[in-house]
């Protein structure tokens, strides 16, 4: 297994074709400051195994407790569970067995946090609420990712991040000037309520640093989205509208079929702009844009200027000159080709593995990323026995649990 250092590390970097770029890199020190911290993760689908995942990325141990199915992201077809669960280990434990009980004591006792996906209610049927392992373990901090928290009248009701995103105003308002409002193709509810719930976690351990005391945390993915919208949108429209919105920051169409986002939203960009494109299209320093009021005034006869001037010219054309005006705009561009630009490429923060290119949490920290070496998300129940050892069970007692139904062969 190979691994992309950072850049201060040595670096070579053979040019060939566009897209076809490789690097090499001296393995970097990664920075591991979760190190020595032990989850026990109970989640599946997305927000929860996100959540452990940027603990793994940080050096902490998960433990993935999944049910005899395993988790239900297995049976997807997308990347998500290869994605959101490598540098994990896999525990295929039956909670539902009137056994599981003594499996969990122990889990409790090794871990210093525990993470649950369910629906509210479930996991206290489960034996794995928060009261339960806190009696257990006082000192192990507990968060819960639920779709609508775990108290009020929707508590129980079933979601997935559309309706999350749906039901917090997100999808009121439109992402583009002519288009009414889509859904993302990243799950944002999921990603967010995800990333609130590993700053939350860390906030906890904080606080339990200071005063000894476990946080039991409740996350709402809904919540999630309504605090994003706070932010953007406040809560004082009741209509759609368009001024998070400029005509001069969406997408165009270029003359090689190219998609060019144009970012342009201060004032000073749109100065850069009109010189960069004065010598052939004069109009645009019309003093009715001159302003940003008159941008958004004009805004749909602006946009389809814009339009015949992209499709006029070269994506690259387009790259070239804005480049040399400090103009924002890139191109449009897949995964795959997202990770072979130059500047992807000198960043050096994805790794090379086996199993295909993999991007650690993306934070670089006194010259070090989190990035080690990687393993892949796991078989189901690939580490049942160094886990039960782990936790003290001796070869009789797994192949009880194992012939009782507890635990469960992949």
């Amino acid at each position: 297994m190979s691994e992309l250092g950072h850049p201060c590390d040595r670096i070579e970097v053979q040019q060939g074709n566009y897209g076809e770029k490789t690097m090499t890199a001296t393995p970097d020190k990664a920075w591991q400051p979760l190190s020595g911290l032990t989850v026990i993760d109970f989640s599946m689908l997305l927000p929860g195994p996100l959540t452990t995942l940027i603990f793994a990325d940080l050096g902490a141990d998960i433990i993935k407790v999944e049910p005899p199915g395993g988790d239900y992201a297995r049976g997807m077809t997308s990347h998500l569970f290869a994605g959101a669960n490598r540098n994990k280990r896999s525990l295929l434990l039956d909670l539902k067995s009137p056994n599981a009980g003594e499996v969990v004591t122990r889990l409790a006792h090794h871990g210093d946090v525990a993470i649950e996906g369910f629906r509210p209610g479930v996991a206290r049927k489960l034996g794995i609420d928060a009261d339960a392992m806190q009696e257990i373990n006082p000192g192990l901090v507990y968060c819960s990712i639920s779709g609508f928290g775990q108290t009020g009248p929707m508590a129980s009701h079933p979601g997935h991040d559309l309706a999350y995103l749906a039901m917090a105003g997100s999808l009121s308002q439109s992402g583009h000037w002519r288009e009414p409002s889509r859904r993302s193709s990243t799950p944002v509810a999921d990603m967010a309520g995800g990333t609130y719930a590993a700053i939350a976690i860390l906030a906890a351990l904080r606080e339990k640093d200071k005063a000894d005391i476990a946080p039991i945390i409740d996350i709402s993915l809904y919540e999630s989205m309504l605090y994003m919208n706070a932010l953007r949108f406040g809560f004082k429209d009741d209509q759609p509208s368009k001024e998070h919105l400029y005509p001069t920051n969406d997408l165009f169409t270029t003359k090689d079929g190219e998609q060019l986002a144009l970012t342009v939203v201060e004032q000073k960009f749109w100065d850069n702009f009109v010189l960069a494109v004065a010598e052939k299209h004069t109009h645009f320093a019309s003093q009715m844009y001159a302003t940003e009021s008159g941008r958004r005034a004009r805004g749909d006869d602006l946009m389809h200027q814009l339009d015949e001037l992209f499709a006029s010219e070269t994506a690259a054309h387009w790259l070239s000159l804005f480049e040399q005006h400090d103009v924002p705009a890139t191109l449009c561009i897949t995964p795959r080709k997202a990770l072979q630009t130059p500047h992807s490429v000198s960043r050096a923060v994805h790794i090379e593995t086996p199993e295909g290119k993999v991007l650690p949490f993306p934070s670089i920290v006194a010259g070090h990323s989190p990035s080690k070496k990687q393993s892949p998300a796991p078989a189901p129940g690939e580490h049942n026995m160094a886990i039960l050892e782990e936790l003290g069970f001796d070869a009789a007692d797994v192949q009880r649990l194992v012939k009782a139904g507890v635990v469960v062969s992949g």
